[in-house]
């Protein structure tokens, strides 16, 4: 009995983050103070093991939150959110401070890194090549917002528009889906494929690239963007996992929003 009341209570513990460790159905974290105001994460986990990872950090150069909404496993997430960070501290450190540039310096180590990764462990972890991350990133510096992005996790800022309490604040996107579900997208992937009429479809309800995947950028996910895994003995077992020979995802930089927070009126 004494057991099944623990089983019944813990939810309840994990939605009031009342209990640590493990993967939680869902939780919250209230208010908390931080460099640039206060700020609160919430997650509610969809899959048997949570794949999602989020951090706040605060560092000389600015404030940094980001999401990171992993597909295929949780390795590609937990690798963002341990090594994207600190790429960025140092690359700003190096440069003198925080900058767009900055930004897609530490997105294409935190890529490199991970790619280095997949071939360390793919003769005894073939599917690592197949895990991904959606990556979002802002940033404060300076009075400067900085959005950079890649997947479709999004960003959306809440502005005061009017003192009036019905209508007191409008929501603002801030960055870009890379999602083939949005018409632009998915041209700009048929494009890079003239030759192939079925790179992307239409497959369980959703626009997919080659029906596996709906995101266009990602971190990790390199079965998609590189072609000579194919020759790996590794993926000898795998071959309905790799249906194209194809780079099907690209290796871009992510999409990235710089404003200055006087003019967004946080």
């Amino acid at each position: 009995m004494t057991m099944m009341l623990r089983s019944l209570a813990r939810p309840l513990e994990r939605c009031l983050g009342l209990r640590a460790g493990g993967d939680a159905l869902m939780w919250h974290a209230d208010l908390k103070p931080h460099a640039s105001g206060d700020y609160s994460i919430a997650v509610i986990q969809a899959n048997k093991s949570l794949e999602d990872q989020s951090q706040v950090f605060t560092s000389p150069f600015g404030t940094y939150v980001g999401v990171y909404d992993g597909h295929g496993g949780p390795e590609a997430s937990r690798f963002v959110n341990k090594h994207l960070f600190p790429f960025l501290h140092k690359f700003a450190a190096e440069q003198g401070g925080l900058s767009a540039d900055v930004i897609k310096k530490a997105f294409s180590a935190t890529e490199e890194e991970f790619l280095r990764l997949v071939k360390q462990s793919l003769p005894v972890r073939p599917r690592i090549a197949s895990v991904g991350s959606c990556c979002l990133v802002g940033a404060i510096s300076d009075d400067v917002l900085y959005v950079a992005n890649l997947g479709d996790s999004r960003a959306v800022l809440g502005k005061r528009v009017s003192e009036d309490k019905m209508n007191k604040v409008a929501a603002e996107r801030l960055s870009t889906d890379h999602n083939v579900g949005v018409e632009e997208v998915r041209k700009e992937v048929e494009a890079l494929h003239p030759d192939d009429s079925q790179v992307v479809v239409y497959s369980r309800g959703v626009w997919r690239i080659k029906g596996i995947i709906q995101v266009s950028r990602s971190i990790g996910d390199v079965y998609l963007k590189k072609p000579d895994f194919y020759r790996d003995p590794s993926f000898n077992n795998l071959e309905t996992l790799f249906p194209s020979k194809d780079q099907l995802l690209q290796q871009n930089p992510p999409s990235l929003l710089e404003s200055s927070s006087h003019k967004t009126d946080f």
